[in-house]
């Protein structure tokens, strides 16, 4: 890749102390797998064992990136914990369904959705610098109005639309 704009860019939205949230935007492709694997692989490392990947603003992801995305859930699983991924676009969304990687992952429509498959005693406040009313500085696990139980009932893309 040649020195010029970043194709990628990863911001840190929430570093709790076992679970962060980071927004992805740009392309996960071949030209940006080191940068992606290297910065959400040291969040990873860092002891964040639950990780929520907001794609709203993923607009590519080829074999490369999927390969990333899964090298990142192996490596949570090893942790006990799990890669949830938020807010997929329609293109990404598809090439997780075409791969069946969808099956795989865990995927959600919204952060607060998959921040409620989060255990509570790790789960960090949703929205950033809000509270929940009880005022323990954590959320109350609804997430966006979503009731916790299993994570998998959380999954509610439609394995028929791509």
């Amino acid at each position: 890749m040649s020195q010029g704009k970043r194709r990628l860019t990863i911001t840190t939205v929430v570093d709790a102390q076992e679970c962060a949230v980071l927004r992805v935007a740009g392309e996960l492709d071949v030209h940006a797998e080191r940068q992606f694997l290297d910065e959400s692989g040291a969040v990873i490392a860092a002891g964040h064992r639950f990780l929520v990947l907001d794609l709203t603003a993923l607009r590519f992801c080829d074999s490369r990136g999927l390969n990333c995305l899964l090298a990142l859930d192996w490596l949570c699983r090893r942790m006990n914990g799990r890669l949830l991924l938020a807010s997929l676009g329609v293109r990404v969304l598809h090439v997780l369904l075409v791969t069946r990687a969808v099956e795989a992952l865990a995927c959600f429509p919204t952060v607060g959705h998959a921040l409620a498959a989060v255990p509570a005693e790790v789960r960090p406040v949703w929205p950033p610098g809000g509270g929940p009313a009880g005022g323990d500085g954590r959320d109350t696990g609804d997430g966006d109005d979503v009731k916790t139980g299993d994570g998998d009932a959380h999954r509610s893309y439609d394995r028929e639309q791509p």
